[in-house]
């Protein structure tokens, strides 16, 4: 019968002192930060939508795509495909960035588009590309919100910022 108490005993100690253990592994666990952190992927959804902001502003985007020689329907059909495909790019970072970040990039995205088809119902069927990217940039000069891609890329850059910190 001693020997039966002693090792009860000692299993019971040994019982409780495994739990211990475990327990206290179990909330070291819990207290470091995860292995695998968001933060380095969203700066960098934060960087190529500042990127993409740069990329369709409509000064930036004529200069880019001008060619002497196209028609104004050309010109806005380069201009309309290339926002598309930098808007299509970069859409899969919309879950690494706020919801107001992402929908000012999709507001600067449908705002150029619009300022793009609208210019260019206006103009006659044989306008040429410069008579279009004229108008376009005129637009711009007079449009209160013309600078729309400065202040989305100030937003994208605030909250980056507040990542950092």
């Amino acid at each position: 019968m001693g020997v039966t108490v002693v090792s009860l005993v000692v299993s019971i100690i040994a019982l409780i002192l495994s739990l211990f253990v475990f327990f206290q592994l179990k909330d070291k666990d819990n207290s470091t930060p995860d292995s695998f952190s968001t933060r380095p992927l969203q700066l960098q959804a934060y960087e190529r939508l500042v990127i993409l902001c740069e990329r369709i502003a409509l000064p930036n985007l004529i200069s880019r795509l001008y060619q002497p020689g196209l028609t104004a329907k050309e010109m806005q059909v380069f201009l309309l495909e290339s926002i598309k495909q930098e808007y299509e790019y970069n859409a899969s970072q919309q879950i690494y960035v706020s919801q107001q970040s992402w929908e000012a990039v999709r507001n600067l995205r449908d705002q150029n588009m619009l300022m793009i088809n609208t210019i260019s119902k206006t103009l006659a069927p044989e306008s040429t590309a410069a008579d279009l990217n004229k108008r376009i940039i005129e637009g711009l000069m007079h449009e209160e919100k013309a600078a729309l891609h400065t202040y989305v890329a100030d937003t994208l850059n605030s909250e980056a910022k507040k990542i950092m910190k």
